[in-house]
C-alpha cells in the first residue's frame, strides 16, 4: 500500500517505521527538517519537507495514489484540515486522525473521521489498570467506548446465574468457556466457579460489574 503519514514526531516516526517494515510504500511529511531525527536510522521510505496544506507538496507527495493517509501531527485543526482535503479532494480510501486534544475530539467525530485519541484512550486504560486486575481488558473498540474483558467466576458466584451477574445495561456476555470448551451463555445458566467469562462494556458498566464482585467479596 502507498501511505502518506502527516507529522513526523513520535507518533508519526513510530507509524511509519511500522508500516515501513511490514513492506509498504510509505512518505513522511512534516514542516520542520528536525523531525526527521526522530526517525530510526534504518527507515528507508521517503521524506518531504514542506507545508502539507500546499498543492505542490501534496503532489509531491502523491496523494492522488495514496491507498492511505494518517494525519498525526499535535494540532488538531491541521489533523482535521489534512484529513478533510484527503477524504473530499483526493479520495484517498482510509484516512485515519489523531486525536491530541480531548476537546477538539467532538469536531473530528462530526467531520466522520476514524480518529485515535491517544490523551482520552491512554487516561482510560491507566484508570482502568489501577482497579482491580480481575478483569482484564483484551479488545478496545472505537476510542474505549467499549471494551471487551476477561474475568474468572470467583467462588462467591459460582451457582448464581449470568443475569443475575451482569448489570442489566452497558454490559453484555459473549461467552463463557468451561473446561476449554466456549459457548454463547444463557442468561439463567448457573456457573461455576473458575469459569472463563468473556463480555463487552461501557466503561459504566464495568464499574457497575466491579462494584457487584466487590460487595459479593465482602458478603
Amino acid at each position: 500500500m502507498k501511505i502518506i503519514i502527516v507529522g513526523c514526531g513520535r507518533v508519526g516516526a513510530e507509524l511509519a517505521y511500522r508500516l515501513f517494515q511490514r513492506g509498504h510504500q510509505v512518505t513522511i511529511i512534516d514542516d520542520q527538517a528536525a523531525a526527521f531525527r526522530n526517525l530510526r536510522p534504518d527507515f528507508r521510505g521517503r521524506t518531504l519537507e514542506g507545508e502539507v496544506l500546499s498543492q505542490d507538496i501534496q503532489r509531491q507527495a502523491g496523494f492522488e495514489e495514496a491507498d492511505g493517509l494518517a494525519a498525526v501531527t499535535n494540532s488538531d485543526s491541521l489533523n482535521a484540515v489534512v484529513a478533510h482535503i484527503a477524504r473530499a479532494l483526493h479520495r484517498i480510501p482510509q484516512v485515519v486522525v489523531r486525536n491530541y486534544s480531548p476537546d477538539w475530539r467532538p469536531l473530528h467525530e462530526a467531520f466522520g473521521h476514524q480518529v485515535v485519541s491517544s490523551s482520552s484512550w491512554g487516561a482510560q486504560r491507566i484508570e482502568e489498570l489501577l482497579y482491580h486486575a480481575e478483569l482484564r481488558t483484551v479488545f478496545s473498540a472505537g476510542n474505549g467506548e467499549v471494551e471487551v474483558y476477561e474475568f474468572r467466576v470467583p467462588d462467591s458466584w459460582a451457582g448464581r446465574t449470568m443475569r443475575e451477574l451482569l448489570p442489566e445495561q452497558q454490559c453484555l456476555p459473549m461467552a463463557v468457556t468451561r473446561a476449554g470448551r466456549a459457548t454463547h451463555p444463557a442468561s439463567e445458566a448457573l456457573l461455576e466457579k473458575g469459569d472463563l467469562v468473556l463480555l463487552s462494556a461501557t466503561l459504566e458498566g464495568i464499574e457497575a460489574l466491579r462494584h457487584k464482585l466487590a460487595e459479593s467479596r465482602e458478603g
